[in-house]
């Protein structure tokens, strides 16, 4: 590749500088993407290979990045295990159908790779369009996130349903859970197969739970699943948010890189989990509506907590938000790469 510093930068191998890419960075934020969002659903552009790949190359074009995330969306494992997702402007993924106990769990249909061939397209256009420039990212949602969203029916604050279900029904949450953890590893491999050269899953809610509730009725199919990866030989990510009394645990779970949210110190974190792992991150996205020189400021301290360490990839503590000024999205890659040579 013209520029591995990513996939080195995950098996903590010495690199030239610190590697940088955004959860997001393929989004509202970009106004190539707008255009096609204007035209398209985003369901639509999910599953069309071509528009796929194309918003996935938006940001690469535009900016110094050392790694691409293919366009998808963390709940694309859900359809074809039979519940009706949808997108609304402002309420965002609503699932119609949501699960709500037994007889639901027991309806959902468990998936191959083959239901997910329009992401095994995208991953294989990108890739081409890529022509070997940066590696290519393909992602999911993680089980408990996915089953939050299944259960909820959509976005949760205090995930009340979702609990009632796991305190209640253990037994029916084990096997929801080894379902979505099914689903999830086919959906995977699938893209890797199709040329994904590492991956991340996303445990977005999982920071609600209490490291024991974490323990008892998470750890097992996350671990699960990044061991149905591992021969797969690439990367694997594990990234969640409010998880910074769980890290220690998801450490556990066995993945090559622990993403890291903002509500944590990047060193301190990285010393509670272990230095045999890479770290991702770990800017606050709302940094970058700041200006500059705070953006430069707080940038240079993730740096500095990183140190010389092998291992650290720079991200944002989550994803880019609408609305972030894309000339600050600009100014912090390439503080980054000035500033983090090794």
């Amino acid at each position: 590749m013209t520029n591995d510093r990513f996939l080195k930068a995950c098996r903590r191998e010495p690199v030239d500088r610190t590697p940088v890419w955004f959860m997001r960075q393929a989004g509202r934020y970009m106004k190539e993407y707008q255009r096609i969002r204007a035209k398209h659903g985003i369901l639509d552009v999910c599953k069309t290979p071509e528009l796929a790949a194309e918003v996935t190359l938006q940001p690469i074009e535009r900016f110094a990045l050392d790694a691409a995330i293919i366009f998808a969306d963390i709940l694309l494992v859900l359809e074809p295990m039979g519940l009706d997702l949808t997108f609304h402007e402002q309420k965002g993924p609503v699932i119609l159908n949501p699960v709500r106990g037994g007889d639901d769990i027991a309806r959902l249909r468990r998936v191959d790779g083959e239901a997910f061939r329009f992401s095994a397209d995208a991953v294989g256009a990108a890739r081409k369009m890529l022509d070997g420039r940066v590696p290519l990212i393909g992602f999911a949602g993680a089980p408990f996130t996915l089953a939050s969203y299944a259960v909820e029916g959509g976005s949760s604050r205090n995930h009340v349903v979702t609990k009632q279900l796991m305190f209640g029904q253990p037994e029916q949450w084990r096997v929801l859970m080894e379902k979505l953890s099914d689903g999830v590893a086919a959906y995977l491999q699938n893209q890797i197969r199709a040329g994904a050269q590492a991956v991340q899953i996303f445990d977005s809610w999982v920071g609600c739970l209490s490291p024991g509730d974490y323990q008892e009725y998470v750890l097992p199919h996350v671990a699960s699943l990044v061991a149905r990866l591992k021969p797969e030989g690439v990367p694997i990510i594990y990234f969640g948010t409010g998880t910074s009394t769980l890290l220690p645990l998801m450490r556990s779970a066995g993945s090559d890189v622990l993403g890291l949210d903002w509500h944590v110190e990047l060193d301190e974190a990285w010393a509670r989990v272990g230095f045999d792992v890479a770290v991702q991150g770990n800017l606050d996205p709302v940094t970058l509506f700041a200006p500059l020189p705070e953006i430069e400021r707080r940038v240079a301290d993730i740096l500095n907590r990183a140190g010389n360490r092998a291992g650290h990839i720079f991200n944002l503590g989550h994803g880019i938000l609408p609305h972030t000024p894309i000339e600050h999205v600009e100014a912090a890659i390439e503080f980054v790469h000035a500033h983090a040579h090794r």
